[in-house]
């Protein structure tokens, strides 16, 4: 065999091996098809029979559903579970506290009218944007649906949730006259700017522009409004505290440290615990005490019953107060500030 055929087949065999490793690809990053699974026909069979909908047309639109590895990867990594110094460096960013501010400004009237209705404050609607999506850049590239199944069929640990939301979604898009296939979202099935999964969808996304259509894609009064909606229906107070500094003597403190995220500790508790607030408050208020992993050591933080309303949003303290500092860091941006008492400290 001639050097220039031996090179010319090793040629071909190369580009037939790049070929075939690229049609691989799509199935690399699937698990599997919706209708092999078991759980899923049980699934279709009760959105059948108490649901109403129609078994043939289910099926045929979970034939072009995907299971999907790499969010089954992303749930098991949210950046939640990252320390405070890092998971703070991801949000609290020149210009995301920049684009709050000009969101805050560009949408004074919508967000003005949300707190005189709901008495949630302008900047922390404005922070739970900046959070979630970064003011509606980032509003999720997964197909919902996709996301939603993989995690009711192909995730163990949360599949009696996630197959919740897939039910709520499905419903929800015959109520709204979606197309299934269409709407993208997170990797958990979090929608629009706010990321309202299915379930929250339906229950508090209110037509805050009275168009007769409720649209968190689009629509930044019902954005606006609907993030307002969902923090009052949550307990929101309007007017109390929210999250202080605190500083520490002793070891004593570490008794009030606690796992869950409901405040449970008095005011009135801290100082026999070595406990100094940066701020005043009444001594029956309930707060959680936390130690943050801050940049130059730990950080004391109390959080407040609105603390906690925002944890409904994302159960993690992480995430509740960096929409709090985010918050913070816009506010004087935002709405009838000098009408309102700080409400938190840096």
């Amino acid at each position: 065999m001639s050097h220039s055929l031996s090179r010319t087949l090793r040629s071909l065999a190369g580009i037939a091996a790049i070929a075939l490793l690229a049609l691989s690809l799509p199935a690399l990053a699937g698990i599997g098809k919706v209708m092999d699974r078991p759980d899923a026909r049980a699934f279709i069979a009760e959105m059948v029979s108490q649901q109403g909908f129609d078994a043939g047309q289910l099926e045929a639109l979970f034939d072009k559903v995907e299971l999907r590895q790499d969010i089954v990867d992303l749930m098991t990594r949210p950046a939640e579970g990252k320390p405070w110094k890092d998971y703070r460096k991801i949000f609290m960013t020149e210009r995301r506290i920049e684009g709050g501010k000009k969101f805050c400004a560009d949408n004074a009237h919508w967000l003005g009218r949300a707190e005189e209705v709901y008495g949630v404050p302008p900047e922390i609607i404005t922070a739970l944007i900046g959070v979630e999506t970064h003011y509606g850049s980032i509003i999720g590239r997964h197909r919902v649906i996709d996301a939603l199944s993989t995690l009711a069929f192909a995730y163990p640990p949360r599949a009696r949730f996630f197959r919740s939301e897939l039910a709520q979604f499905l419903i929800l898009a015959r109520d709204e006259g979606w197309d299934p296939l269409e709407p993208k979202g997170s990797y958990a099935g979090a929608m629009g700017w706010g990321q309202f999964i299915p379930s929250s969808y339906r229950s508090y996304t209110v037509d805050f522009d009275d168009d007769k259509h409720r649209d968190l894609w689009n629509s930044i009064p019902d954005i606006v409004g609907s993030i307002a909606y969902y923090l009052k229906k949550h307990g929101w107070r309007q007017g109390d505290l929210i999250a202080a500094t605190a500083r520490v003597q002793g070891s004593g403190y570490k008794e009030l440290l606690q796992e869950g995220l409901k405040p449970a500790t008095p005011f009135s508790a801290l100082a026999s615990h070595g406990v100094q607030p940066d701020i005043q408050a009444r001594d029956d208020a309930r707060l959680l005490f936390m130690e943050m992993d801050a940049e130059n050591g730990p950080e004391y933080w109390l959080g407040f019953d609105n603390f906690y309303v925002i944890t409904r949003y994302n159960h993690s303290h992480r995430y509740a107060l960096v929409v709090t500092q985010l918050a913070n860091a816009i506010r004087g941006s935002c709405l009838k500030l000098e009408q309102r008492d700080a409400s938190f400290v840096d």
